[in-house]
């Protein structure tokens, strides 16, 4: 078997192992070792830059070395396919979002191999570190210059000119435009991009010229005569024309951003779109490489760019945070639209927060008795835990139809809202209407949590006497509710679990967000109300009113019956991986708290272990409110773009009115009582 070679180290011994005959393997090699020795160790871009200069000057020194090095730098660009580098490098090789994300995986588990004729491949191995984009931007003209004379290309003959001029290198990069405003223009008539610009861009009609256009500069450029003024400006004017047309194609692809921000967002659209706008800006990076004043310049720029862009084509979180942002803020927004319904300002809005709750309270303790129930089948982890979602699922529905409240499922809706209102906090005034909204969130949540809980309490108790008296034996055993009071103690895992708990809570909101979106965007709505056999079915009326009920209450559903699964589902998977993850739900808690009362009676209260679960509800309401509130604040900032805010100024605010007012967190008050927040 034969063994690859060797790879030489050194400059001097990297000049002795040039060779343009050398195998294609070889010389790709050699190519990755001189880099290679360019970094160094990575610490300085001048260094690095310094090496450049050392190898130039190693060049001129050594007889005959200069034309070694352009006889091999000449074998290398004709051996290799440089339009692919140009017009390919960085953009998906996929259509769709998924599809580009499978690929991306692909390159970051298989090894690439230099025994390649794609210049792509090949530059990714040659210049795989962000740190050559640094020290490549630090060239500095002279060096340029010396490097573009050393490397410069015979002369070509391009397809369908005839100038004498023209070098494989300008040939190339006319190639590389022809292929990006080809793909521009078939982007540009996609159906899911053209049905969504305005009016007014689809009738301009930008993407229809723009391959006229570049052929009018590719002429005027082949048929340039040095030092004519005519030619030159009739070459301007040519670019001037196609610089237009990209900006009008741009400006045409972005009117589907408002249509998206109306009817809904999809990644793959985006994904699209943005592929769209990075093709106009390379095609303005190749264009600079060869009618700029400076060349040489212009292509170290687009080299510096392609490293970039190199290391961002391999990365999953590129990918992602790139192409689902305004999905994020779609979400974010949707939230916020249904989290102003959760935030009280008033004493009326106060009080029927309250009442709300406490529907939701009692409903809650029939879900107890239900879960309590599943329980008593002696299921398999697996049934009985879908089982359980599934309950919990329909009980939570049962409440969003009832119009009743179920505490922890607010935070999520209410952070982006929040959010939305730190775009503007530079005067006094904005800080402490701020202020107002943060003390109206939480008596809000204290009233939602105070009505769940001192419902659910005594309504399981009744419910557990009402059983006892019918069938003779309490709701659950001694047994279990020894289990009940070991499992929710505040001495054991219950942070933990409760926090565990409020991450779901915020999974559950991602969901509603996106299930709504994904409702708007397929126009389910208006499919529901107009659809033929539909309405043959169910009469015009009746599904007008479906329609009605679906866009108002889909984001509830998904919500509601993700979470509910989630809390059934998830500790059986995690008890299949040995985790021993279970769900702390502080309205679930204190009804199962209360069924473990009724089982043994008034010598309970004498029981330690009752007051550890006592105390243990309101640390599982906050860990539940809290990280569900924290983390839908977080994902809200970045999708708003909220940045710079001052904190501290937000904190002292807070405090100031915390230490004056602390009863306004809790209950509603006259706000000509309330302090101003401190100005700074």
């Amino acid at each position: 078997m034969a063994r690859p070679p060797a790879t030489p180290t050194g400059l001097s011994n990297l000049l002795d192992a040039l060779d343009p005959q050398a195998a294609l393997v070889k010389r790709h090699l050699w190519l990755i070792a001189f880099f290679e020795w360019v970094r160094g160790d990575r610490m300085s871009a001048a260094a690095s830059v310094a090496r450049i200069a050392l190898f130039l000057d190693a060049v001129d020194a050594r007889p005959g070395m200069a034309e070694r090095v352009q006889a091999w730098w000449q074998t290398l660009v004709e051996t290799i396919d440089g339009t692919t580098l140009l017009a390919d490098y960085g953009f998906a090789s996929r259509s769709a979002f998924v599809s580009e994300l499978a690929e991306r995986l692909r390159l970051k588990i298989l090894p690439a191999t230099p025994e390649t004729v794609d210049a792509s491949e090949l530059f990714s191995l040659v210049l795989s570190s962000r740190f050559d984009a640094h020290w490549m931007a630090a060239l500095d003209e002279p060096l340029l210059a010396r490097l573009a004379a050393i490397l410069q290309t015979g002369p070509c003959d391009p397809h369908g000119g005839s100038a004498q001029g023209v070098t494989l290198w300008q040939s190339t990069v006319l190639e590389a435009i022809t292929f990006c405003t080809s793909q521009v223009r078939a982007t540009g008539f996609a159906p899911e991009l053209r049905l969504r610009m305005s009016d007014t861009a689809r009738e301009a009609g930008p993407f229809h010229a723009l391959t006229a256009d570049f052929e009018d500069v590719r002429s005027a450029f082949l048929a340039r005569v040095p030092d004519d003024a005519a030619s030159e400006d009739h070459l301007q004017a040519t670019l001037q024309q196609l610089r237009e047309r990209l900006e009008r194609c741009r400006q045409g692809a972005a009117t589907v951003y408002a249509h998206l921000d109306e009817h809904g967002i999809s990644v793959n659209l985006v994904f699209r779109l943005r592929q769209l706008r990075e093709r106009v800006l390379r095609i303005r990076a190749l264009l600079d490489c060869i009618t700029s004043a400076n060349p040489a310049a212009s292509t170290t720029r687009l080299l510096s760019q392609l490293v970039v862009v190199g290391q961002e084509r391999r990365s999953l979180r590129a990918l992602v945070a790139s192409n689902s942002s305004l999905l994020a803020s779609k979400v974010a927004e949707r939230s916020s639209e249904t989290g102003e319904h959760y935030i009280t300002r008033t004493a009326a809005q106060y009080r029927d927060m309250f009442a709300k709750a406490a529907g939701g309270g009692a409903l809650t303790a029939v879900t107890t008795w239900l879960k309590f129930g599943v329980m008593a089948l002696g299921l398999s982890a697996f049934w009985g835990g879908f089982w359980s979602g599934l309950m919990y699922a329909a009980s939570f529905v049962a409440i969003q139809l009832m119009h009743w409240t179920l505490a922890t499922k607010q935070p999520a809706m209410t952070a982006p809202a929040m959010a939305a209102k730190l775009k503007d906090l530079s005067e006094a005034i904005a800080l402490d209407g701020f202020v107002d909204e943060v003390t109206h969130l939480v008596r809000s949540q204290v009233a939602a949590v105070l009505g769940n809980v001192l419902m659910v309490f005594p309504t399981v108790l009744l419910l557990s006497f009402v059983i006892q008296a019918a069938t003779g034996s309490p709701m659950i055993d001694a047994k279990d509710a020894a289990y009940v009071f070991h499992s929710i103690t505040l001495l054991g895992p219950t942070v933990l679990f409760a926090a565990f708990t409020g991450t779901l809570l915020f999974a559950s909101s991602i969901i509603a967000g996106w299930v709504e979106n994904w409702f708007v965007l397929h126009r389910l709505d208006s499919a529901l109300r107009y659809n033929p056999r539909i309405t043959a079915v169910l009469g015009v009326e009746r599904a007008d009113r479906w329609a009605h009920f679906m866009r108002d209450k889909i984001s509830g559903f998904a919500s509601n019956i993700s979470l509910g699964f989630m809390l059934g589902l998830i500790p059986a998977f995690a008890a299949f991986f040995g985790l021993g993850l279970e769900v702390r739900h502080v309205t679930l808690s204190a009804g199962q708290l209360a069924a473990a009362c009724a089982s043994i009676g008034w010598n309970v209260v004498r029981d330690p272990a009752l007051w550890w679960c006592v105390a243990a509800i309101p640390v599982i309401g906050a860990l539940n409110l809290g990280v569900s509130f924290y983390l839908a604040f977080r994902l809200a900032l970045r999708a708003h773009n909220v940045t710079g805010v001052d904190r501290a100024r937000i904190r002292a605010a807070i405090l100031h009115r915390w230490r004056n007012q602390p009863l306004h967190f809790f209950a509603p008050v006259k706000e000509a009582t309330l302090p101003e927040a401190p100005k700074s």
